[in-house]
């Protein structure tokens, strides 16, 4: 089972709030190997969640947890419960592709299809059946470029390819590409480790101001991202959530020795 800070009365109490997403002894194997080690946490809507960590310490292990993403792994195998609006995601009788429209991911490698600005965004309000028409469908598509702070760069452009944009472009149409189907929550999992600083910053005040309609949990193994981007921080080490708590907290005052060591740079 996870430990966590005495300041805490357990990872995931968050007082009277009710999460969006909430995680109760979660265990992930792959094969032998125990990844995730009985983990509890909440996450709040409209708040963006950090996960920090060394590497292989099981804060990316878990963010696939929360859309289900682990199924594609062969030997994955997950206990525990994670409920989105306090329902099980786990339950046999989930649609599986519904919930991947609820909870969005963007990932650490801009990864646009190989199709047009436009259609990288269409895509999944096509797929999901979100617009009836091709006005509508228009309007999904440029406001969802706006709201990643895309449109105004590439409104003369929109049946050019994706893949055509620079590397923090590419992120940032992944991320228009997410919020299109308009998900409840949006992983991402070190979003700006492939970008340059320039490229980074846009794609760090993007993540505030979508704060605001949506739930962000991310990964990343920059300290001072999760210090600027982030309300919340959990600490994981060796598969297992050692601390959390609000990030300022975290990061001036942490009540755990390893996340101590960890926040002063003694390892990881």
């Amino acid at each position: 089972m996870t430990t966590a800070s005495e300041s805490q009365s357990r990872p995931g109490d968050q007082g009277i709030n009710v999460a969006k997403v909430t995680a109760n002894d979660v265990n992930v194997y792959y094969g032998d190997k125990h990844a995730l080690k009985g983990v509890n946490l909440a996450i709040q809507a409209n708040e963006v969640t950090a996960l920090i960590g060394p590497s292989g310490c099981g804060k990316s292990t878990f963010l696939r947890c929360i859309n289900r993403m682990n199924d594609l792994i062969e030997g994955a195998r997950v206990t525990g419960t994670i409920t989105l609006d306090r329902q099980n995601i786990y339950d046999r009788d989930l649609d599986v592709v519904q919930l991947r429209a609820r909870v969005g991911m963007v990932f650490q490698k801009p990864n646009p299809f190989p199709k047009s600005i436009y259609d990288n965004v269409a895509y999944g309000p096509r797929l999901h059946g979100l617009a009836h028409s091709a006005a509508d469908l228009e309007e999904v598509v440029i406001t969802s470029l706006e709201r990643a702070g895309l449109y105004a760069e590439v409104k003369d452009r929109l049946d050019e390819p994706g893949t055509g944009l620079s590397g923090g472009q590419q992120q940032r149409l992944c991320i228009a590409r997410a919020i299109a189907v308009s998900p409840e929550v949006i992983l991402m999992d070190e979003p700006c480790s492939a970008l340059d600083p320039i490229a980074t910053a846009k794609v760090e005040e993007l993540i505030d101001e979508l704060r605001e309609n949506f739930t962000i949990v991310i990964v990343t193994h920059s300290m001072q991202q999760a210090a600027r981007v982030s309300q919340r921080t959990a600490f994981f080490h060796l598969g297992e959530l050692i601390e959390v708590g609000n990030t300022e907290q975290i990061f001036t005052n942490p009540q755990h020795k390893l996340t101590q060591g960890y926040i002063t740079g003694r390892f990881g």
